[in-house]
């Protein structure tokens, strides 16, 4: 069997979503090794969901790619990085093309789209062609983080700089209360939320202070813990739990999870917060 194979092969898969997410994090996977060959870990560190999923246990997948730089370089380039990335997909027999995504706005994440262009299973799987993981780089980050090293065995083994946990559950939390979907709802911000609480994850606030500063987050006031709180409580409130579910029901193997979902649950889970370092 083919190291690719090997590497899906790890995954139990029934349905087509099943196919899909398994197929995202062994792009995900291979993408990450060829980071590493490139040296892109010196300078940066992986964070956001697909870091918890494929590091820390997260039981739900991911599709999309967070780094960020471990010092501000306007002058980085993702581009820079495109080589190695495309090298480790043909050391497995895959070709994969990259595109850089043009932005209208000035934003400080470098973005990329990997798309698998290679039609390697059979007919019934050709809409994989349409199969893309999406790569983002914070060239400018908050301050206040701290990393470590995280291994993986395949497709060879090699280490990944990662956000630590209470950093992790930091962005997580700027993101629940402050990221705009405009329409949507992204539910599975929730399902990492209610992660974080049941594995006693500490909040490294210090860091979420420095994340809201930077976006200009609030528009008025001091963030504190006590509104923090007020705010999630707040947010739960207008949240509507049933597209919040119908939004993490594809991306997790047990759906039955979420049956205790409510207002009332994550206002609980709001009030259990742990909270780390705060600014003086």
């Amino acid at each position: 069997m083919s190291v690719f194979g090997q590497m899906l092969s790890r995954y139990e898969i029934r349905t087509d979503d099943d196919h899909i997410n398994a197929k995202h994090e062994v792009m995900q996977q291979i993408t990450l090794a060829g980071l590493y060959r490139g040296g892109f870990f010196n300078k940066a560190a992986f964070y956001g969901g697909t870091c918890l999923r494929i590091f820390y246990g997260l039981q739900r997948f991911s599709e999309d790619m967070d780094f960020s730089l471990l010092q501000s370089g306007a002058d980085f380039k993702l581009e820079d990085y495109f080589d190695p990335i495309i090298n480790e997909f043909n050391a497995l027999g895959r070709e994969v093309v990259i595109n850089k995504k043009e932005k209208t706005n000035q934003t400080n994440v470098e973005s990329a789209f990997l798309k698998d262009n290679t039609a390697i299973y059979n007919v019934q799987f050709r809409t994989e062609r349409n199969i893309k993981i999406k790569i983002e780089v914070d060239i400018n980050p908050p301050s206040g983080f701290t990393t470590e090293h995280k291994f993986l065995l395949l497709p060879f083994s090699f280490m990944v700089r990662c956000f630590t946990l209470p950093d992790l559950y930091a962005g997580k939390i700027h993101a629940l209360l402050f990221r705009s979907w405009k329409n949507r709802v992204k539910g599975r911000d929730w399902y990492d939320f209610e992660w974080y609480v049941r594995n006693n994850t500490v909040l490294n606030f210090e860091h979420l202070l420095q994340r809201t500063s930077q976006f200009g987050s609030l528009t008025q006031g001091e963030l504190t813990q006590n509104n923090l709180i007020q705010l999630l409580r707040d947010k739960i409130s207008e949240t509507n739990m049933e597209m919040v579910k119908a939004d993490v029901r594809p991306f997790i193997k047990n759906p039955g999870e979420m049956d205790i979902w409510s207002t009332e649950y994550f206002t609980h889970l709001a009030d259990m917060i742990q909270f780390g370092k705060t600014a003086d």
